[in-house]
């Protein structure tokens, strides 16, 4: 990996599917011509430098948000914050560069 890198944790029914049509097909030619309005179509050098990665299965993303982010619990979160998230009762913390769960109505 070369550069500066960002990494996140999307949360949304069905994810990683979501993220991966979004991003293309790993080979940047073949986005080009076949996803042209895709993430790797339009920035994807070469297809080791496709601009972006995403989990291919659950299992991988558990793996990859452990690395990233070891303090993440997805049980937690899923226990604590996945209720007002699916009702929409987020907010953006600047400071912390995270969305949380709104402390007030």
């Amino acid at each position: 990996m070369n550069g500066p890198m960002r990494a996140y944790v999307l949360a949304r029914e069905d994810a990683i599917t979501h993220w991966r049509e979004l991003m293309g097909p790993t080979k940047v030619f073949r986005a080009r011509y076949t996803s042209p309005l895709t993430i790797r179509a339009q920035y994807g050098l070469t297809d080791t430098r496709n601009t972006t990665h995403g989990s291919d299965s659950a299992e991988s993303a558990r793996r990859e948000i452990n690395f990233f982010f070891p303090d993440f619990s997805q049980e937690t979160w899923m226990a604590r914050e996945e209720l007002g998230f699916r009702k929409g009762r987020m907010e953006y913390n600047q400071k912390k560069q995270i969305h949380t769960l709104q402390v007030h109505s």
